[in-house]
């Protein structure tokens, strides 16, 4: 299950009061000195976490990218003209394997090649609590298959762009994710699925002021954290990481080997 809050700066996440979240990283791995790829925007940066790949790969350059509309065509694609994701790989080795996509700004689905997907979600206006919802359903229902869950809310950034990056509201945001991160953590607890599933904790960018894009330390050092088993337990990650990272450590959780296209590399660092 991938915990994604859109724009989570590294200062931002200390200062914000997280229990729930500070709880799960603990059984595991964090990271407070990630890289994003450049530029530090959104559509670039959540795409390079599921491809395993940067815009230099991907093609993802900007948030105005479409399928049709690009300056940089991706190094690989499928017969629709999509760059192989996490999601596409699984797919075509593990047949068997549940894919599911929950998101509350509609650019975030085009790199994608819906056919990948068993089910996905988009809601408007910020909202982001019934998806939560639909996750853990998602996950219950296919308790006896692989699966893999992105899940994920722009909220967190909106309130930085409205209010600025570091603000009381900014920081409140975070804070009411993380309660209901916290009740969903809870449910599979209880629903006896918390055990076997691993957790990661993702962002694309922070941000200054009320923007980002930029290549300063605000915008482009972000948190990262994986929990699960035979992850490390209670540890701080000091090997340098980057968002790219991602695809291919879910990939080697399911025993997947990468494209050859993908850059990604898995920290060792990371695991028992």
């Amino acid at each position: 299950m991938l915990i994604s809050l859109d724009g989570i700066c590294v200062e931002g996440f200390k200062q914000a009061e997280t229990p729930h979240l500070d709880k799960m990283l603990a059984e595991g791995v964090v990271s407070e000195t990630t890289r994003v790829v450049m530029p530090s925007v959104t559509l670039p940066n959540w795409t390079s976490h599921l491809t395993g790949s940067g815009p230099e790969q991907h093609g993802v350059t900007d948030n105005g990218w479409t399928l049709d509309k690009h300056k940089l065509p991706g190094i690989s694609k499928d017969a629709e003209g999509y760059y192989p994701s996490v999601f596409a790989v699984l797919k075509e080795k593990m047949p068997q394997i549940k894919t599911a996509f929950y998101y509350n700004w509609e650019p975030l689905f085009y790199p994608y090649n819906p056919k990948c997907l068993d089910e996905a979600n988009c809601l408007e206006n910020d909202a982001y609590v019934l998806n939560y919802e639909k996750a853990f359903d998602f996950m219950d229902k296919n308790r006896q298959a692989p699966a893999l869950v992105f899940l994920y809310s722009v909220h967190t950034d909106h309130a930085g762009h409205k209010y600025k990056w570091m603000s009381p509201e900014y920081i409140r945001s975070i804070e009411e994710a993380d309660a209901e991160i916290g009740k969903l953590l809870e449910k599979m607890r209880q629903a006896d699925l918390y055990d076997d599933t691993h957790f990661f904790f993702l962002t694309d960018h922070g941000g200054i002021g009320r923007g980002h894009g930029g290549v300063s330390t605000h915008e482009m050092i972000v948190p990262w954290g994986i929990a699960g088993p035979g992850i490390a337990e209670g540890v701080k990650m000091e090997e340098a990481n980057n968002t790219v990272n991602t695809a291919a450590v879910i990939l080697s959780l399911f025993g997947v080997d990468k494209p050859d296209a993908w850059t990604g590399e898995v920290p060792e660092t990371i695991f028992k």
